[in-house]
């Protein structure tokens, strides 16, 4: 049986491979900044300050599923590029039940300890109820939202990326709705905007689930799995990146609240969680292609093919380095009306996220390729260089600026700690582009 992994390299069926993905990342991210605007236009800036505090709880979700999706669609993509489908189905169906079982262990963890968690990650008391009301709705949902992350890999991996697509906006939209049902309409203020978030993603990851295991036709889905602990291991070290980035994420928004919270107030927590809106949306198409086409390395770096492996990376680099020159130039030019979305222009929150937005762009020059990078190394399931990127660049840099700068510079130095993190992971990049482009022989 002829694999939907096996096809020509060339830039447009990259882009067509990889365009579920890219498309599914866009509408989440189109759907988080929805959101964001629906807490911003209809309760206040106070409350989209508290979901940018508690994000790293979801956040923490985000990355075991991640972890799960990327580590295990690689090591199941080069089984199927090896003919071993049936262990590659018990490994997959392994994967999604530790999964599990890892999002419940969480969730029920953070109902526990809400308090003192939101206290350390920067809620005062003016903001405190705010957090608490969002993050206790939110984490009810969790262990089934997870799955939203885990399957987007794998329905690459079966050939099905456009289910991710498909599954993804049916819990998009109906966040979207929920939130004008609950917010507009019933007046829930934050409750509201939680219950729509968590059931937005909960539907996602529960369709998914259904979906492998009805269907039955095809490389992929549910078999009874075998425990196999070097096994779950093996996809924990090799999805590690993923993992990294979002703990370490989570990690540097604690910080940059605490430190922006005691420079500029709630006004500049608001700013920048603005800013970071923006941020990750216009990264999203690098994200989305990366991730997209991962499972289609790991396939041709099982069967060995060298010049497919030369191809995609070759393409990939030129686009993707394009693509960012493109987005910095955008920010550039449309700040204004980019941040105008969400605040009105004669605010304070609205100036400082304006002058901070045109110092932070600067970190779109870098950052395409640097998670390009951590996605490659992952496919060719070196998860150890994968997760060092991804700690230098999301972590190490960004804590050690965050440290430095804001002491010289104030706000200044908040806003540029980002852009310079992202040029010295940038020749990181390099560094390990060039170390290990004749071991895997990508270039």
């Amino acid at each position: 049986m002829t694999s939907s992994l096996d096809r020509k390299i060339t830039l447009s069926s990259l882009l067509k491979f990889a365009a579920p993905t890219i498309a599914s990342t866009l509408l989440m991210e189109i759907y988080g900044i929805i959101d964001g605007l629906f807490v911003a236009r209809l309760i206040g800036t106070d409350a989209l300050s508290a979901v940018n505090i508690t994000f790293p709880l979801i956040l923490v979700t985000i990355a075991i599923g991640m972890m799960f999706g990327t580590g295990g669609s690689a090591l199941v993509a080069r089984q199927l590029g090896q003919k071993r489908e049936q262990t590659a189905r018990q490994n997959f169906s392994l994967t999604v039940l530790v999964a599990l079982a890892a999002g419940i262990l969480f969730s029920v963890l953070g109902l526990v300890f809400l308090k003192p968690l939101l206290i350390f990650l920067g809620a005062d008391e003016q903001l405190f109820p705010y957090c608490y009301e969002y993050a206790y709705v939110c984490l009810f949902f969790m262990p089934l939202a997870l799955f939203t992350g885990t399957f987007s890999m794998f329905y690459i991996t079966r050939g099905k990326a456009v289910l991710g697509l498909i599954f993804s906006s049916i819990g998009g939209i109906t966040n979207v709705v929920l939130d004008y049902v609950f917010i507009a309409l019933c007046d829930m203020g934050l409750r509201g905007a939680a219950l729509a978030t968590g059931i937005g993603y909960a539907l996602a990851g529960t369709i998914g689930f259904i979906y492998f295991s009805v269907n039955r036709r095809g490389s992929l889905y549910f078999v009874k799995p075998k425990f196999k602990p070097y096994v779950i291991s093996k996809i924990c070290i090799n999805g590690s990146s993923e993992m990294v980035t979002n703990l370490s994420v989570c990690l540097v928004t604690i910080l940059l609240n605490n430190i922006v919270i005691r420079l500029a107030g709630s006004d500049g927590v608001a700013a920048i969680t603005v800013v970071l809106y923006m941020q990750t949306f216009l990264m999203s198409i690098c994200f989305g292609y990366s991730m997209g086409i991962a499972p289609l390395t790991s396939y041709n770096y099982g069967k060995r093919e060298t010049p497919h492996l030369q191809k995609i990376f070759s393409i990939s680099t030129k686009m993707i380095g394009t693509m960012s020159v493109f987005v910095f130039l955008l920010c550039l030019s449309q700040s204004g009306k980019l941040i105008g979305l969400f605040v009105d222009e004669d605010t304070t929150v609205y100036k400082m996220a304006l002058r901070g937005f045109k110092l932070f762009a600067a970190c779109f020059l870098f950052m395409g390729l640097n998670i390009y990078a951590s996605a490659l190394f992952t496919a060719l399931s070196n998860g150890k260089v994968s997760a060092l990127l991804s700690f230098c660049r999301t972590f190490v840099f960004v804590v050690g600026l965050l440290l430095l700068l804001p002491v010289w510079w104030e706000m200044t130095g908040v806003w540029l700690a980002i852009p310079i993190a992202e040029a010295l992971s940038f020749l990181m990049t390099l560094f390990f582009f060039r170390k290990y482009k004749d071991v895997y022989r990508f270039a």
